[in-house]
């Protein structure tokens, strides 16, 4: 596995670097980013928890260092990070189930 914390500190290295030679990339993510803290309909702990479902449905391993640290930060348990995990698991398995209708269909299509 990772050394998650060794990690996070070299991509933010890494993501400095891109916003020095093009900083309007990181302005644009950071107001994307910052949007729901706006809006506050959604409340932080919970936007977190979204977001570690979808960095595993995206498999991105800088998402989920990053949203860890901010999940456990505004208070999530790790049983709700693993019920969130859940959501993204069965989501996983739902899209591999609707995929594999298309499946059915194109073999349908390929045999008349």
């Amino acid at each position: 596995m990772l050394d998650w914390l060794d990690y996070r500190k070299e991509l933010q290295g890494r993501i400095g670097e891109i916003s020095k030679l093009s900083p309007d990339i990181l302005r644009g993510y950071q107001t994307l980013a910052g949007a729901g803290d706006k809006t506050n309909h959604l409340d932080a702990k919970t936007r977190q928890l979204i977001a570690l479902a979808v960095a595993v449905t995206t498999r991105c391993d800088g998402c989920i260092t990053v949203h860890t640290g901010e999940a456990l930060k505004h208070g999530a348990t790790k049983e709700e990070i693993t019920e969130a995990l859940g959501v993204a698991i069965e989501l996983n398995a739902g899209a591999a189930l609707v995929y594999s209708a298309r499946v059915m269909d194109a073999v349908e299509a390929h045999t008349k």
